[in-house]
């Protein structure tokens, strides 16, 4: 980030800091979910139900579909946190509800799915790009070290769903652990691929949305259908999507399709080197700019060519920051056109609002940051609404109503315990957002 022209030292209230290194207030918690119900056609929710189900992630076509056929129940073991078991729980219960499908988590004996939670060293370990996973046919890491190259492990040889393994780290936010938890068991249950053209979805690579959506349940609870089994083929399965579709979601039977074009592997590859580890800054930054370069070639107006300026902007903001704010309004501007995308919008806000803050533009950053809060909060990022709150704080203190801004900086202290864990990143947040303000003087 760059310097900002701040208030002079004599009008800062002596308490911003002190209040940003205190004693840290419980981590704040969501209650009631509140997803929407996909609103598009049935006939491109078929569509992305078979690429879903009939592929996997690096594009091995799956023969036959498979679900579990027989009641599911689900044990954890190794030492998750009391918080990572509430959340569970909260899971649980929104799949019952909104997706018909019933988990009963036992203590003890035999279970289909196993949920282990253990160190992000341990993990890494054992795939070693991964935040967490899902394997088939093993219950423990140390299984896994046994079966490693075993048939049994292979997803594309899965043909029933018989008992998995869904591994999570416990040393992590509460919501990052949360977030593993939605999408392996989402995909221990159900579809195994990921589709950067899903703008309303955990299946989708771009980590956008990372609790289950309005469209993550319609697709489990299709997948739960009856008119579905295990061993069926893709063109089975598509002759039962149309019937299947209208009885659930009669909403999307008479709305047009608008399907997306399928995401080419250069683009794909050019984005995981963009954000993986290991590279350059350089070599990030020209990945970043081949995406761009291969979403404009594509003629793409959809939130993948916004996903593509916004994660050049990010590569290049510390030292092209006036560019890097014209590839987040392009971003923006694309986003805009497309429903769906409110929660893509809200997360390229806070790094233009952050601009505005560091050019001394309280105003400007209030209009930037505002639509976040409400978007974070429904969507369950604590770590996005933390940021927006302390973006905020600093933007009112800029316009001088430091009473305000220290309200709004203490309610953000809770979601950023939960958004980003420990006390000492909570504080390296707090410390982030503020340096925006530092005096050029």
């Amino acid at each position: 980030m760059i310097t900002a022209c701040g208030l002079p030292d004599s009008q800062t209230p002596a308490s911003r800091a002190a209040l940003a290194i205190g004693t840290l207030p419980p981590a704040k918690a969501f209650t009631t979910p509140k997803p929407q119900r996909p609103h598009r056609s049935n006939r491109d929710i078929a569509r992305d139900f078979l690429d879903l189900h009939f592929k996997l992630e690096g594009g091995t076509a799956l023969p036959v579909f498979t679900r579990f056929e027989r009641p599911i129940r689900l044990q954890v073991v190794g030492t998750p946190s009391q918080g990572f078991l509430r959340d569970l729980s909260r899971l649980l219960a929104r799949l019952n509800r909104e997706a018909g499908i019933q988990i009963q988590q036992v203590s003890a004996g035999p279970a289909e799915i196993t949920i282990q939670a253990v160190s992000s060293k341990a993990i890494h370990r054992a795939l070693p790009k991964a935040a967490c996973f899902v394997v088939p046919n093993v219950t423990s890491l140390a299984e896994l070290r046994r079966k490693r190259r075993s048939p049994e492990t292979n997803w594309s040889l899965l043909r029933d769903r018989e008992k998995l393994a869904v591994f999570v780290p416990n040393d992590v936010s509460p919501q990052e652990a949360r977030d593993c938890l939605h999408e392996e068991l989402a995909q221990a249950i159900g579809p195994l691929n990921d589709l950067y053209r899903l703008p309303d979805s955990v299946f989708n690579d771009d980590n956008v949305h990372t609790v289950l959506t309005g469209f993550d349940m319609l697709v489990l609870r299709a997948t739960y259908a009856p008119e579905l089994r295990t061993g069926m083929t893709r063109d089975q399965v598509a002759e039962a999507l149309p019937g299947l579709l209208r009885r659930l979601n009669p909403t999307g039977e008479n709305l047009p399709s608008q399907a997306l074009s399928a995401t080419p592997r250069p683009w794909i590859a050019a984005i995981e080197a963009a954000l993986g580890p290991g590279s350059s800054a350089n070599s990030r930054k020209r990945a970043a700019n081949q995406a761009v370069v291969i979403a404009r070639d594509l003629g793409w107006y959809d939130h993948r060519r916004a996903y593509s300026h916004y994660v050049l902007g990010r590569m290049i903001q510390s030292n092209e920051p006036d560019l890097a704010q014209r590839h987040f309004q392009t971003a923006l501007d694309f986003l805009r056109q497309m429903p769906n995308t409110d929660l893509h919008q809200a997360i390229v806000r806070p790094r233009m609002a952050a601009y505005e803050i560091a050019h001394g533009n309280g105003e400007a950053a209030l209009q930037r940051i505002g639509p976040v809060l409400a978007i974070a909060e429904r969507h369950e990022n604590a770590a996005l609404l933390a940021t927006a709150l302390l973006i905020k704080a600093e933007a009112l203190d800029l316009l001088g109503q430091f009473a305000t801004a220290n309200t709004v900086r203490l309610d953000s202290l809770g979601w950023a315990r939960y958004g980003f864990g420990p006390d000492w990143a909570v504080q390296s947040k707090v410390r982030e957002v503020a340096e925006l303000r530092r005096s050029t003087n």
